[in-house]
């Protein structure tokens, strides 16, 4: 005789927000306050970038995780943009972390039978 098999669901306890607009809502004021903080960021890191750069870059990383939906996801994302931006407010970061966010980090592939054998690439 075969036992019924049973499937349960495992409830996992929220960090931070309990509902996605909550969730959204903690995202946006994050957002502001890294925006409100760029003139600051500039001057005292005296950075070679403009304004315009740094908004551009600022959107750009919050795009990159524009598709998560778990909330837990979301929440330590938060928390990681929070300790970041308190990192750089305090200055405690040095300035070439925060122009690593600038540098190209894919290199493109080899095209070429000599470049593939350089690199070590099939």
């Amino acid at each position: 005789m075969a036992a019924p098999v049973r499937t349960t669901v495992k409830q996992v306890k929220p960090i931070l927000s309990l509902t996605p607009i909550e969730a959204r809502r903690r995202v946006i004021t994050l957002y502001k306050a890294w925006y409100r903080q760029i003139p600051f960021i500039q001057y005292n890191y005296d950075l070679p970038k403009t304004s315009e750069d740094c908004k551009k870059k600022l959107r750009e990383e919050f795009e990159r995780y524009a598709n998560v939906q778990d909330i837990r996801v979301i929440d330590s994302l938060l928390i990681r943009g929070q300790m970041e931006l308190q990192e750089v407010t305090a200055k405690w970061k040095p300035p070439c972390t925060l122009l690593n966010y600038w540098k190209d980090t894919t290199e493109p592939r080899p095209k070429d039978f000599m470049s593939k054998f350089i690199s070590g690439k099939d």
